[in-house]
């Protein structure tokens, strides 16, 4: 059965900073799409991040270029996601995601970004809740 179980959210201050982690059990993600969203209250799940498991390569939405770092482990078959600077808008359930099935390996961290956009056949996390206050 694949899981993603992610961990690392919490309650910090404006400015503070936060590294999410995903564990994927059940499928060994060496040359996968993966991705972290988030989901604020009222609002549509956005993708923040995406790397291609095996290349390495990544993209970030614009919005958040610059304070966030998409990276996995896979030894330890584990994604994280570094935020910083963070404000109350960061408030939101962040979500693991990975797409299942190989990525070939000419598809960039663009591609990916893409692909789990169109939520092909994603597999997603029970997410974690990140609290931003002022």
């Amino acid at each position: 059965q694949v899981r993603l179980v992610e961990s690392g959210g919490g309650s910090v201050q404006a400015g503070g900073s936060l590294r999410l982690s995903c564990a994927a059990l059940g499928y060994t993600y060496s040359s996968n799409c993966m991705g972290w969203f988030r989901q604020a209250p009222g609002k549509k799940r956005e993708v923040l991040a995406a790397i291609h498991t095996g290349a390495g390569s990544t993209y970030y939405a614009d919005s958040l270029k610059g304070r966030l770092t998409i990276s996995r482990d896979n030894a330890e078959n584990s994604l994280y996601l570094s935020i910083n600077s963070l404000k109350p808008e960061d408030t939101a359930m962040y979500y693991c995601a990975a797409e299942i099935g190989t990525a070939p390996s000419w598809m960039t961290g663009a591609d990916c970004y893409t692909k789990l956009q169109k939520r092909v056949s994603t597999y997603w996390g029970p997410g974690t809740q990140v609290t931003v206050s002022s």
